[in-house]
């Protein structure tokens, strides 16, 4: 069975910036997408903002496995509603790829719970990556490091969670540092955070980044399937306890009434 992934891009700098038009002229999505489906195990399509339900319906989000995003210039055109659909896919159990800018997209935060912020610098500076978790399954076949000739510098601090894992760090020719690879659980989904992919160069034509990307969508993969019922908050009946019980004392609910959200 092929890992069913969508690419969601933002597409908007594709379509209003020559530069990033010249480098992407089917969008960063159909690179990203087009990278992914030279590896037999994945099955990649693409989604975007400007799409009815920008691409992400209840349907089409339940038969994906794992879902790749990457925002930048309109992270707050995108739908409340969306969000919280692609946040309870996650809890159930799909993998999730947060691409670059997308650190400040509502799903990240959302999923997070924090600002998400760092600091930045637009100056084309090179990019040496360090591996500092070989063995790690996203890291398989990427050398001790690798560099990237023009990006955007990202530094610390950045404001997110403690990471279940950090695979690779960053340096920048400015000297600033950042942990650009890092892994969370948010109930049974995976989430892999790359830092590198600023649209103005062409990091996303890498062969050593689309490796990285191909092994992170492998990584959030989660064979188990969905957890289907992990938002749901049931109100258990007395005669359903494991041992036998007599209720007693007030209560607030009636039997088989649902708990305040």
């Amino acid at each position: 069975m092929t890992i069913r992934t969508i690419v969601w891009g933002e597409n908007i700098h594709e379509t209003t910036n020559a530069i990033v038009r010249g480098i992407y002229p089917e969008g960063m999505h159909t690179t990203i997408a087009n990278a992914l489906n030279t590896d037999p195990g994945i099955s990649a399509t693409t989604a975007t903002l400007q799409e009815p339900e920008h691409g992400l319906s209840e349907a089409r989000l339940a038969d994906t496995d794992v879902l790749t995003w990457w925002g930048h210039k309109d992270h707050g055109a995108v739908s409340d509603l969306v969000v919280e659909r692609v946040a309870k896919r996650v809890w159930e159990g799909m993998g999730l790829l947060v691409l670059h800018s997308g650190h400040f997209s509502k799903i990240f935060k959302r999923l997070m719970g924090t600002p998400c912020a760092l600091k930045w610098r637009e100056a084309g500076e090179r990019e040496r990556l360090w591996t500092i978790n070989p063995r790690h399954p996203i890291a398989a076949g990427i050398g001790e490091h690798f560099e990237l000739e023009n990006e955007e510098m990202y530094g610390e601090q950045f404001s997110v969670p403690e990471p279940l894992e950090t695979v690779f760090i960053s340096w920048f020719q400015g000297g600033e540092v950042f942990r650009s690879g890092l892994t969370w659980r948010r109930g049974a989904g995976n989430i892999f955070y790359f830092r590198p992919g600023h649209e103005t160069y062409p990091t996303y034509h890498d062969a050593t980044i689309q490796k990285v990307l191909i092994n992170g969508v492998k990584w959030a993969y989660n064979p188990q399937g969905s957890l289907t019922g992990i938002t749901d908050a049931p109100n258990v009946p007395v005669e359903r306890a494991l041992e036998p019980i007599v209720e007693r004392g007030p209560k607030l609910h009636q039997a088989g009434e649902a708990g305040y959200r």
